[in-house]
């Protein structure tokens, strides 16, 4: 049987958050992307103190070796970000669009109230390979849109985090 998390705290943040966190690519990277958005309510207030964490592969598909180090694999990238919001609820990534038939990102999203993380996927558009994503294709039709980033520039895409609500984006077990 197992048993259920604990809330613990308070919490000491001390490098949770840290200066490079969200630069899993540095900008000034030929082909680095900006991944921003809010992390919402259900009642669409943005939450000033969430935490949002990606994991990701290069842009060849391919995981770096040390998955989580904060060090930048010896070509620009690492594989892992971490960035807390703002007042408003932001936060952005500086990274490289990830390769494979479906790109993709792993977030996570660390928020009061919450026990545990809450696990998504941000998926860009407009990629063939959406269709036939296996984890894509299990969500229903009508709320596969809670999963895909809107682009809002070559190199700019904006997704957003509802934690409940009617727009309430998708989150899978972890």
């Amino acid at each position: 049987m197992t048993t259920p998390s604990q809330t613990i705290g308070p919490f000491f943040g001390f490098a949770l958050p840290y200066g490079d966190g969200p630069r899993v690519a540095p900008e000034w990277h030929p082909d680095a992307v900006r991944v921003h958005g809010r992390v919402l309510d259900g009642t669409g207030d943005p939450l000033p103190d969430a935490l949002v964490e990606i994991w990701q592969a290069d842009a060849d598909g391919r995981v770096p070796g040390a998955v989580g180090a904060i060090s930048r694999a010896g070509h620009g990238f690492s594989g892992f970000g971490r960035c807390g919001t703002d007042a408003d609820g932001h936060y952005w990534f500086s990274t490289l669009k990830p390769g494979g038939p479906a790109p993709h990102i792993a977030v996570l999203v660390f928020a009061r109230g919450l026990l545990k993380p809450v696990a998504t996927r941000l998926y860009f558009p407009g990629e063939a390979g959406n269709a036939a994503d296996p984890v894509l294709s299990a969500v229903p039709a009508d709320r596969r849109d809670t999963l895909i980033a809107e682009r809002e520039s070559d190199r700019t895409y904006r997704f957003d985090v509802h934690l409940q609500g009617e727009q309430e984006t998708v989150f899978f077990a972890s």
